[in-house]
């Protein structure tokens, strides 16, 4: 059977691929019957499957991160895919082409970190550049920046997605910085960069994506600021200089301030120019990924608007 990508299932379709599994569980239903819930996921996206009458052999002969074949039936329901299974099984890597399920490629990953590297590099204030090479030099951190995802379900979710993420946002800024005169360039372009680096330990994602057991317990704002101030004690061990303890201070609240409001998980609001500016460039190029991927992804292939999305409060048209 050929090929069909998550993003390509229809309604009714049938169904025989192999998938990557995650946050699978072992629940009971309103009648007190199991049922098996998988997360199923390639390169073009995830959905939610479901085998009835499940038994515990089904949940255990398989793990999180293990490549799965799901026989069954493709069909929509509230708006979104899904796949109704009949029969799961465990897949060995051998037998997988690993390309199905990577989003990026090497060369684009590669390409990104190299243009993350070049804006670093850029910056004028010697304190904050010395602070970038380090990062830069950094081989744990770099190779959690080149792998981590920007999230689980939502924007960016797979695999190089943090990159992505941060690498647009910081392009971003080179281009809206130079039209504000009182916005301090050099910190608002750290500060793009640093925002979300405590995902790389609050994630996990090789292979499957989930959450660390400190991500669960102190979330990428507290790791991102850990995270800033160790690099903070590497600059100054190089430069052999004191770190201004204000500009710390301007870059741990650009962290720990950038969901832009306390109901959204940040211990502060934004209070700088610059704390402000990332917040908001942050969320458009967050919510434009989103609602790119929503209407990508929408099962009213024969209409010009999806379905509605309550999240949102509203449909999407497809211009």
């Amino acid at each position: 059977m050929a090929r069909h990508y998550v993003r390509e299932l229809n309604d009714g379709q049938v169904v025989d691929q192999t998938f990557l599994a995650s946050e699978k569980q072992l629940r009971t239903n309103r009648n007190g019957n199991l049922y098996l819930q998988v997360r199923l996921s390639d390169k073009t996206g995830s959905l939610t499957s479901m085998l009835w009458n499940a038994q515990q052999r089904h949940y255990d002969c398989f793990e999180n991160g293990d490549y799965l074949n799901v026989k069954g039936t493709a069909q929509v329901y509230n708006g979104n895919m899904q796949v109704l299974a009949k029969e799961v099984s465990k897949v060995s890597p051998s037998d997988v082409d690993e390309t199905d399920f990577i989003t990026l490629s090497d060369g684009a990953v590669e390409d990104m970190l190299a243009r993350v590297a070049e804006l670093l590099r850029s910056v004028a204030n010697p304190h904050l550049l010395t602070l970038a090479e380090c990062f830069l030099i950094d081989e744990t951190f770099m190779k959690g920046l080149r792998s981590a995802p920007a999230g689980i379900k939502n924007h960016h979710a797979y695999r190089g997605g943090l990159l992505e993420h941060v690498l647009s946002l910081m392009e971003v800024v080179t281009l809206i910085a130079p039209r504000y005169a009182d916005v301090d360039a050099d910190k608002l372009l750290m500060g793009a960069f640093l925002h979300d680096i405590g995902k790389i330990r609050e994630l996990t994602y090789e292979p499957d994506l989930g959450y660390s057991t400190p991500g669960q317990l102190l979330g990428h704002l507290v790791q991102g600021v850990t995270m800033l101030d160790e690099m903070i004690a590497q600059s100054e061990k190089q430069s052999g200089q004191d770190f201004p303890e204000d500009l710390a201070n301007q870059l741990r609240h650009m962290i720990v301030s950038h969901h832009g409001t306390l109901e959204f998980g940040s211990p502060k609001v934004p209070m700088t120019l610059e704390a402000i500016a990332l917040h908001h460039l942050d969320n458009l190029d967050a919510k434009l990924h989103s609602v790119k991927q929503l209407i990508e992804d929408d099962v009213n292939s024969d209409s010009p608007w999806t379905v509605y999305h309550p999240s949102l409060g509203r449909k999407l048209y497809k211009s």
